[in-house]
């Protein structure tokens, strides 16, 4: 792989090599709804921007980890008016608080990383380009559909 296509193809250089950060949205069942992938080294809120593209027009609160917990952020959901769910870091010098209740069903994000590094390749990332590994990861996330198409 020629050196200036790293970035491109979403890998970073970490102490244990190649990395990539997959980040994503699931609705309040816990149902995959888009994918973003990052280089590894990188903070999560370059992921934010794209995902909240998709989805800033759906939704009435984001639930998120602390690594999304940035100025930037929580006054790009204010400006949509949209509930940020997201718990302050522990360097915040004015923590923000945050429904509680709301948080917990953050679990569902979790569950659903869970259930895509079920799939070796998901969770190794033997692919070289970013095309071919999202692939997988939408093919992956369409069977975790299935369920819910059938039920009645």
């Amino acid at each position: 792989m020629k050196k200036g296509t790293q970035e491109t193809e979403a890998l970073g250089r970490s102490r244990g090599g190649f990395t990539t950060k997959l980040h994503a949205r699931c609705d309040a069942r816990g149902r995959p709804l888009g994918f973003v992938l990052t280089p590894g080294q990188t903070h999560d809120i370059q992921g934010f921007g794209p995902l909240f593209r998709m989805i800033a027009d759906k939704i009435e609160a984001l639930l998120a980890d602390k690594g999304y917990d940035a100025d930037l952020i929580r006054e790009e959901l204010a400006k949509a008016e949209i509930e940020a769910v997201i718990p302050s870091k522990s360097n915040r010098r004015n923590p923000v608080p945050h429904d509680k209740t709301k948080y917990r069903w953050r679990n569902l994000v979790e569950r659903l990383f869970n259930k895509l590094k079920n799939w070796r390749r998901v969770a190794t990332r033997y692919d070289k380009t970013k095309e071919s590994y999202l692939g997988f990861v939408s093919l992956v996330s369409a069977l975790q559909w299935i369920p819910f198409v059938h039920e009645t």
